[in-house]
């Protein structure tokens, strides 16, 4: 289970890959790792827009701003 208080560690993910030597992989390689990432890009954008609108419906039932 995810503790939540717990700090994420420093860099991510996406930050490694953008400093990856490309030149070893093959185009079909390539190919492969660009659908990846749109797919990554495809779940984290999901992810952020049900968080919007979970912020929204929130505001929408509470109140902006709370105090």
């Amino acid at each position: 289970m995810e503790e939540p208080d717990r700090p994420r560690p420093s860099g991510d993910a996406a930050s490694r890959l953008g400093h990856e030597d490309l030149a070893p992989y093959s185009q079909a390689e390539l190919d492969e790792r660009i659908a990846l990432l749109e797919n990554e890009i495809a779940r984290v954008t999901a992810h952020r827009d049900k968080a919007a609108a979970h912020r929204t419906a929130a505001d929408a039932l509470f109140g902006k701003g709370g105090g």
